[in-house]
């Protein structure tokens, strides 16, 4: 009664990006990018308690070059905006980039000239983490979500013009300083 007895002839047919998107989603290589606080609580989503493995994240990869993924954890500095830039270009494509913690992705309660006010200045975010600092289980969670967009991804021409049409759509969004919300 699997799903062998369903099948006609044992044939299944899909595409060459479902493959791929659940080829990629399976065997993300995070590098690592702590900077602060946010940093510990990634440590430990690899540790034995919360077990980043079962997600297919076994190892974070020191070198950008062998990483596809990078989780920028914690504030990120004017002098080390250039530095994580460097790392994300020497990263293979294609790569996601993942903003862990609310300094990371506003910088926070640093509102100075020293901090960055979101990594999305210097890098392009695919997922945005909040929390200060945010809990291994909302990282993992961040990491399942992440791994559903990289299996939805298109491929080639497609993707480009995704992309494209992702960009427009950001564009065309509200920006942030004329939301109202429960805080204004």
């Amino acid at each position: 009664m699997g799903i062998e007895d369903s099948l006609p002839s044992g044939v299944l047919l899909t595409t060459v990006e479902k493959i791929s998107g659940y080829a990629r989603a399976g065997s993300l290589w995070p590098a690592t990018f702590g900077l602060a606080c946010c940093s510990i609580e990634m440590m430990a989503v690899g540790a034995g308690r919360f077990d980043s493995a079962r997600f297919g994240m076994e190892i974070f990869r020191a070198s950008p070059r062998q990483a596809d993924l990078m989780i920028v954890a914690g504030r990120v500095s004017q002098k080390m905006a250039p530095v994580l830039r460097q790392i994300y270009d020497q990263m293979p494509d294609p790569k996601w980039v993942l903003s862990m913690g609310v300094c990371a992705s506003s910088g926070g309660m640093f509102n100075n000239y020293a901090i960055v006010q979101g990594v999305d200045h210097v890098v392009p975010v695919d997922m945005y983490l909040p929390g200060c600092p945010p809990r291994p289980e909302m990282l993992l969670d961040a990491f399942i979500k992440l791994q559903d967009k990289i299996r939805d991804a298109k491929l080639g021409v497609n993707r480009d013009q995704q992309i494209t049409a992702l960009e427009d759509e950001a564009m065309d969004a509200t920006p942030t300083s004329d939301m109202t919300g429960l805080l204004r």
